[in-house]
């Protein structure tokens, strides 16, 4: 493959797993919205309620096999880059980017494959037992309800597992922390003007995200 043939693809991969990953983090505040609701009411409804109607709900149901889809597109299309960027290693950028001036860019693949683990640790905890195991029932004026909120109450009483979630989240924050500039870079919103106020706002939600997500196993085993 030529050099001009070989930067092509790799910028073509980029963008496809940029607006992937941009993708991604819609879920990621849905999904924080969500969880956060069983902090507001002890009682669970609220996120029983939410947690049903995720469930049921046919859109959802077809959205959930598109999201699956990012993020194993994200997963392989990164891993190929990080191999193509290993195999040539005299093929270099005239002009470093933004993303590869930023100190979290060389540890992506390393905080990738820890995020990937957990995911796959905290799909079997939750979306397997959700969707397969059994769910004692909970009544409520409103309706009754599988007891999803309980699941997640139970989970996180366990401090071995709070330990595991928060410091795998951390590192999630440092991944979207840098993937949310390195993705606009990608797709070519790289400017003088406007860049350092993408960066800012990919920080600011990044810690926002984070703060969210590890708020809520701590307020659960504390409490």
């Amino acid at each position: 493959m030529s050099k001009s043939a070989f930067s092509y693809s790799s910028i073509a991969k980029k963008i496809v797993m940029s607006l992937a990953g941009l993708f991604l983090t819609s879920f990621l505040v849905v999904h924080l919205i969500i969880n956060l609701l069983i902090l507001f009411d002890d009682s669970r409804e609220l996120f029983n309620q939410a947690a049903h109607f995720m469930a049921t709900n046919a859109l959802i149901q077809v959205f959930q096999y598109v999201l699956f889809f990012g993020f194993i597109l994200h997963i392989i299309l990164g891993l190929i880059l990080q191999i193509q960027n290993w195999v040539a290693r005299p093929i270099r950028y005239e002009k470093k980017g933004f993303s590869e001036l930023s100190y979290f860019s060389k540890f992506m693949i390393h905080t990738g494959a820890i995020i990937f683990i957990f995911l796959i640790i905290h799909f079997v905890n939750f979306f397997i037992k959700a969707k397969f195991g059994h769910i004692e029932p909970i009544t409520y004026a409103s309706g009754t309800y599988e007891d999803l909120g309980l699941l997640i109450v139970k989970l996180f009483e366990d401090g071995g597992y709070v330990i595991f979630y928060v410091i795998s989240i951390l590192l999630l924050g440092f991944h979207l922390d840098h993937g949310f500039q390195s993705a606009f870079q990608s797709l070519g919103l790289n400017h003088s003007r406007y860049t350092p106020f993408i960066k800012a706002f990919g920080t600011i939600f990044s810690i926002a995200l984070t703060l969210g997500f590890i708020t809520i196993p701590l307020v659960i085993y504390f409490s």
